[in-house]
Order: structure tokens, then C-alpha cells, then sequence
């Protein structure tokens, strides 16, 4: 297996320099690592975000998207067989790679670029690099439960930091983005410079609000199992705001198809690697999609003669002739919250807060925008299968969160994980694929892989800890099942 290659290296814009991580450690005056006197917020800040943007859209949805059952393991490859058996140890440099990666990389770039931009009173990249920490740190809580935060980043002081809890780190990231957006950063416009280097907006702070008010929406509606009350009250704070929320994709839609200038999860899976034939079709998704004729099948996989053929998910000691691969292209964009992903939060909210006034509104935009995301539109399938339902509840959260489900497919694949998580949509089947019942009544509902580790019914919910830090902190927390749920967890 060939080492996945390190994406912080890459250069998205021949105008724009982007430094790698500022290693302290560099004692050269190459001009692509510079020293960290020498770091300005125009270099570190960009840098920062292709580091975020590189594992999180890149290894992190390649397994998100596994656990997601989008696509399998092929029988034919072995590069992600562990992941496809839930079998993913502390030693894994799926693991170590994406924490370390997200420390040393992007967290300590949006360190220093904050540092300097308090120092100068930027408030421009005060916001940007507050809500992408969040960003950040979210995703580490969302899959590792505690994290150093408190005492991370700051080696001269905390040799060993602690770790704290997720709700703890939740709360403290709420609260710095709400004080990031109440400084002033309207009153001036960044320079065309540092516009180029605000590779999510180009210089647009409403954008930046929006994502910021977007984020702080969905870590409420992830505490909603664990933190009611405070997911409530939350929640009806920003509505009572008038928070404005995404109507447009936030994310990096900067890529080429040049090595190391393009889209993360291309450059990991069909690149990088010893074969483009790793990751097949899962029956899981496929079934679900034939079931209700919804054309992004053929968006979503590769196929010349509109067929597809799909593997069942995790049966990769079984031979698949033929089995199709996701079409994942080196131009696509890595979005860190899309335009549907919004819509569908918001139809969520308000159901559960305001008596579901407006939902069904937020979910035709949601169910649109992700048919437009592969240059479709839903048709007849929004009157149709796909309508807006009524009855209880929970009937209509399965509906939402299962369309957000389908519309996460390719590099934003983690967050469909994450969510399953949350929500317990898709629901687990009873039967496995193969059973003829499969897919007429359990259709898209996630089956446990024959080749699983954990025993049947023990999905994956978290990662490990990473033997990086277990190796070097002894404050890192005992550790528990890949099965077992996270602070937030259903």
C-alpha cells in the first residue's frame, strides 16, 4: 500500500502562494516554508484551510463515505479492507494521519493567523479563521469524542495537554464565533490580496457570516439527543437573531487536474494509489436509488451503458465482476457545508422548535439543490416519492435526514456518517443485502459487513485514539470500542 501523500503541499492558484505548515523546526529560507517570524495571516490562513479541506474532504469522507455505505471495498484491491471491516486500530495512518495532519497543519495555522490578526485587529481573518477552527475541531470531536483543546497548541507550556470533553469544546466554539462576529470586520474590505486568499468567499464577509451562523445551527441540532434543552434554546437564539444561514455551497472549488492541485478525495483514492479500482458501487445506496428511480445513479457512478452494478457492502472476499466505481472527478469542489446541507438543517430546526412552520419549504430547496449539485433536478420525484410527509415527527426528521443522507455522496461523505450517528437515518436493516426482501422493504437501510470485527449490530460510531498521541501523552483517556458513541450520539 502506497502512503497517502500529504495534500497540504498543494498549490490551488499559480497567483497564490500557500505555505505549508510552518515547521518550526525548518532551518532553511525556502520560499515554501517560511519561518514563523516571517508568517503573515495572507500565507497562513489559506494554508490552514486546503490542510481542513485535504483530510476532512479527502481519507475522512473516503471512510465516511465507507461507513456511509455509499461504496465498498473491491474484491479485487485491498486499500481500505480494515476500514470496510471496522477494523481500524490506533496504529492506522487513517487515523494518525488525519489528527496529526489537522494539529500540526491546520488548527496551528489558524492559531497563528489569529495571533497575528488580534495583534493588527484584523477582524476580516479574525472571523474566517474562528469559524474554520470550529470547523475543524468539530469534526475532531465528531469522531474521537474528547480532543486537547484547552491545552493544545501550546507545546512550551503543556507538554502533555489534556483532553476535554465534546460538549465542553462545542460550547467554547459557539462562543468564540459569536465573538468573532461581534467585532468589526464590515468597516473595511479586505485588499484584492487577501482576497485571493479566502479560497471559500473570496473576500465576501456576509458569506463568512452565513457559514459561521450555518455551523453554529448544526453543532445545536448535534446536541439534540445529549443537550435538548441547550439545542433548543440555541437553536430559537439564532432565529430570534434573524441569523442569516447558507443559500449557496461553502467550501474550496479551486481544483485542476494537475497532481497535487486537485480535488482531495481524487487524489487520495484514483491518483495517489496503485489502483483507480479501489472503491466499488454499494448496494446499499444503489437499492435505494433504483427503488425510487432517482437518476443520480447514473451521476454518481461511472457507467458507460447506463448500467450499474453494485457490490453488498463489505463482502469484499466475494468476487464482484464488473462492480461499478463512484465517479468522483479531479475538478469537484470539496464543500465543508453545501447549499442543500443548509436547507435541510433549517427544515430540521424548524420542525423540531417552531411546530414546522416553513419545512417543508426548506426541504423542496433542500431535495432541488442536491439534484443540482449533479446537474438534475428532481422532477416528479418531488411530488412524488420523494414528497414532503406527513404524520409524526420522527417520520419527517427519517424523511429529511435520509435525502441529506443521498445528497452527501463524494467528498462530503463524512458528514453523512456523522449524521447517521446523530440520527440513527438511514435506519439498519434487519436482513443483510442479499436477503430477497432486502430490496423491496429495506432499501438504503445500512446491513453490517459479513467481514466485521466488532460483531454483527456494532457499527462503527468513533475513531480510536490515534498511537501518535497515546504514545507521547499520558493524558490521553483510556480506550473504548470503535462501536461506542460519541458525546452527542443517538
Amino acid at each position: 500500500m502506497k502512503k497517502i501523500f500529504n495534500y497540504k503541499h498543494i498549490i490551488v492558484l499559480s497567483a497564490l502562494f500557500l505555505a505549508s505548515s510552518c515547521n518550526k523546526l525548518d532551518i532553511n529560507n525556502s520560499p515554501n516554508n517560511p519561518k514563523v517570524e516571517d508568517a503573515t495571516m495572507e500565507t497562513l490562513f489559506p494554508s490552514g484551510v486546503m490542510s481542513s479541506v485535504g483530510r476532512i474532504n479527502g481519507d475522512l469522507s473516503i471512510i465516511g463515505g465507507m461507513w456511509a455505505q455509499f461504496w465498498t471495498q473491491n474484491s479485487g484491491s485491498s486499500q481500505f479492507r480494515t476500514v470496510d471491516a471496522y477494523n481500524l486500530s490506533n496504529t492506522s495512518n487513517f487515523i494518525n494521519g488525519a489528527y496529526t495532519e489537522l494539529y500540526s497543519g491546520a488548527l496551528n495555522d489558524y492559531r497563528l493567523t489569529l495571533e497575528i490578526a488580534n495583534d493588527k485587529q484584523e477582524w476580516h481573518y479574525n472571523l474566517m479563521a474562528t469559524v474554520m477552527k470550529a470547523y475543524t475541531y468539530q469534526v475532531l470531536v465528531d469522531l474521537f469524542d474528547k480532543v486537547p483543546y484547552t491545552e493544545a497548541l501550546q507545546p512550551t507550556v503543556y507538554v502533555q495537554p489534556k483532553f476535554d470533553d465534546g460538549y465542553t469544546i462545542y460550547k467554547s466554539l459557539i462562543a468564540e464565533i459569536d465573538a468573532a462576529l461581534a467585532k468589526d470586520f464590515q468597516s473595511t474590505d479586505l485588499t484584492d490580496a487577501q482576497m485571493k486568499t479566502d479560497l471559500l468567499f473570496k473576500g465576501d464577509m456576509d458569506g463568512w457570516v452565513r457559514f459561521a451562523n450555518t455551523l453554529k445551527l448544526k453543532m445545536y441540532l448535534r446536541m439534540v439527543n445529549a443537550k435538548p434543552t441547550e439545542a433548543d434554546a440555541g437553536v430559537k437564539a439564532l432565529y430570534a437573531s434573524n441569523a442569516e444561514f447558507l443559500e449557496g455551497n461553502a467550501g474550496a472549488d479551486v481544483f485542476v487536474n494537475t497532481p497535487n492541485k486537485s480535488n482531495p478525495f481524487f487524489e487520495y483514492n484514483f491518483r495517489r494509489l496503485n489502483t483507480p479500482d479501489n472503491l466499488k458501487a454499494s448496494k446499499t445506496l444503489i437499492t435505494w436509488l433504483t427503488k425510487n428511480a432517482d437518476p443520480r445513479d447514473k451521476a454518481y457512478f461511472v457507467t458507460d451503458d447506463g448500467v450499474i452494478v453494485s457490490a453488498h457492502q463489505g463482502d469484499y472476499l466475494t468476487t464482484t465482476n464488473g462492480a461499478t466505481n463512484p465517479t468522483i472527478k479531479s475538478t469537484d469542489p470539496a464543500w465543508l457545508i453545501s447549499e442543500a446541507e443548509s436547507y435541510f438543517m433549517q427544515a430540521e430546526a424548524l420542525e423540531r422548535y417552531f411546530g414546522g412552520v416553513g419545512a417543508k419549504a426548506m426541504y423542496d430547496k433542500g431535495v432541488t439543490a442536491a439534484f443540482a449539485q449533479v446537474g438534475l433536478t428532481p422532477g416528479a420525484l418531488l411530488t412524488g416519492v420523494y414528497a414532503y410527509p406527513g404524520g409524526s415527527l420522527d417520520t419527517k426528521i427519517e424523511a429529511i435526514i435520509v435525502q441529506k443522507w443521498a445528497s452527501l455522496f463524494g467528498s462530503h461523505a463524512l458528514e453523512a456518517f456523522l449524521e447517521q450517528n446523530r440520527t440513527g437515518y438511514p435506519k439498519i436493516s434487519p436482513v443483510y443485502s442479499k436477503d430477497p426482501s432486502y430490496a423491496t422493504t429495506y432499501a438504503g437501510q445500512l446491513v453490517y459487513s459479513p467481514n466485521g470485527v466488532t460483531g454483527p449490530g456494532n457499527f462503527p460510531r468513533r475513531f480510536v485514539f490515534p498511537d501518535n498521541e497515546k504514545s507521547r501523552n499520558s493524558n490521553t483517556p483510556a480506550e473504548v470500542p470503535i462501536y461506542t458513541k460519541v458525546w452527542w450520539g443517538k
